[in-house]
């Protein structure tokens, strides 16, 4: 595996071992920038179920500020901090080593608020319902945000009233589904008079 593109492209980065985890593929990746960026004047990223710390790494490549971590696995941590300091970016990154709904808490207490979450969670399990709810009550995505899950290519988000499924796109087995934030009113107008 390696960084696709920008300050750290073609950088290798170390993945996890054993059947357990399911690394994004580069062509993965590369689409998934490809429609966010491809580059980027700053922002903060939250990767939850982070495994390898790719998406992070690369979203850090590509021009963003800073990216939480998340993954409950020591030995995905452990991947991460390699990679973190194979690339030299331990000051613009936080790694959490925790389930995603205590990382969530933890972040909503900090009253931070993301460019981008990257969720990849476990297949089949719907923990990406539950992410995305607690996500919107402890409101921690910008308002001008993006969430992308990444799924199997059977799993179709519905969201409920807080976001609006903006694209999704399948690629093999996975599909990537990007939300916004469900715009009020006031917004949706101003935004047709600008």
């Amino acid at each position: 595996m390696r960084i696709i593109s920008g300050k750290y492209g073609s950088r290798k980065l170390k993945t996890l071992t054993g059947n357990n985890t399911r690394p994004t593929e580069d062509r993965v990746r590369e689409a998934v920038f490809s429609r966010l960026g491809p580059y980027f004047n700053g922002g903060i990223i939250l990767d939850l179920f982070a495994g390898s710390g790719a998406i992070s790494l690369e979203a850090l490549s590509r021009g963003f500020d800073f990216a939480y971590l998340v993954d409950i696995s020591k030995e995905a941590v452990n991947v991460i901090y390699s990679n973190i300091a194979e690339l030299k970016v331990q000051e613009q990154t936080k790694v959490l080593n925790t389930g995603y709904r205590s990382a969530l808490n933890k972040l909503k207490d900090q009253n931070i608020q993301f460019d981008i979450i990257y969720l990849d969670p476990p297949y089949n399990k719907g923990t990406e319902k539950d992410a995305l709810e607690l996500i919107a009550q402890y409101d921690l995505l910008k308002d001008d945000g993006v969430i992308v899950v990444e799924t199997d290519k059977r799993t179709e988000i519905v969201p409920d009233n807080s976001y609006t499924v903006e694209k999704t796109a399948t690629y093999g087995i996975n599909r990537i589904t990007y939300l916004r934030k469900e715009k009020t009113d006031a917004e949706s107008n101003l935004s047709r008079i600008i």
